[in-house]
């Protein structure tokens, strides 16, 4: 089995995405002593925004598992908070504007494009991760891991992570029929409140003047920020039917499984794969 490659901590570590395993990620990288930025990418849109750092883009005051998210703009910023930052730092800046800062010790793709091709990030950083459909050691990561149910975790040493296969990982006994998705492009509007009680059928939010409504009774679990336009055949929102059991903030055990093994994958003893270079990012 490939022995993991671990770096110092202290180090910078870029996040792409915005979405709860990147948040997941994010939060165990910066008590490992890195300092984090997350870098937003619009699709697909952020649902399950109470357990992500998605909001602190809009100037939401977020935290995750009691870590908290900091907004920033301008790369100088970024550049300022290598020494020392006390939060996780969220951006609209994209990776091609975060390599001049300096050298990046680890570069996690957290964006769970499942059905878009994947650039090829090694070089890019000391040590480069995949998560999810699309990488490959061999193609376009240093370390690829599964996300999907029941593999979630599992750090891939050779061939592709498994691909994307349209069945939704269940939440207690309930799978896709708990999600509505957007059946038209348009702006989506909505004042309900991540959890919120809601019942099935009831509005939860207009997408191009359509009603939009629950898919069943339970607690909004996540649902697209008010105000987005968002593309066709993406979730809208997402409802949890375990009664007291639904969780709607911190970290579940998926992420939990999944920022554990970036850890290992990028912890502090083992040398990097690559000296940093650069390539062309046409992709991202």
């Amino acid at each position: 089995m490939t022995q993991p490659l671990q770096l110092s901590a202290g180090g910078f570590a870029v996040v792409l995405g915005t979405n709860e395993i990147a948040s997941a990620v994010a939060v165990h990288l910066h008590r490992a002593g890195y300092c984090v930025v997350m870098s937003h990418d619009p699709f697909p849109p952020v649902i399950r925004r109470k357990m992500a750092f998605h909001d602190a883009l809009y100037g939401d005051e977020v935290a995750v598992d009691g870590v908290r998210g900091e907004r920033v703009d301008h790369a100088t910023q970024i550049f300022k908070a290598l020494r020392r930052s006390g939060h996780v730092l969220v951006t609209w800046l994209a990776l091609p504007d975060l390599l001049p800062i300096g050298a990046i010790d680890v570069l996690v793709d957290s964006r769970m494009q499942k059905h878009r091709v994947t650039p090829d990030l090694r070089r890019l950083a000391r040590v480069s991760v995949g998560l999810g459909p699309g990488f490959s050691t061999s193609a376009n990561c240093d370390v690829a891991i599964e996300t999907r149910p029941g593999r979630s975790g599992l750090i891939v040493d050779a061939g592709w992570t498994d691909a994307a296969d349209g069945v939704a990982s269940p939440l207690g006994a309930v799978g896709a029929e708990r999600f509505q998705y957007s059946q038209a492009s348009g702006r989506w509007r909505t004042a309900v409140d991540i959890g919120s009680r809601v019942f099935n059928g009831y509005p939860v939010g207009h997408l191009g003047g359509v009603p939009v409504r629950a898919p069943c009774d339970g607690i909004l679990r996540g649902v697209v920020r008010d105000g987005q336009e968002v593309p066709q055949g993406v979730k809208l929102m997402e409802v949890d039917s375990r009664g007291r059991h639904a969780q709607w903030t911190g970290i579940d055990d998926r992420g939990l499984g999944i920022a554990k093994a970036v850890l290992r994958a990028t912890g502090p003893q083992a040398e990097p794969r690559h000296r940093h270079a650069t390539q062309p990012l046409a992709a991202l």
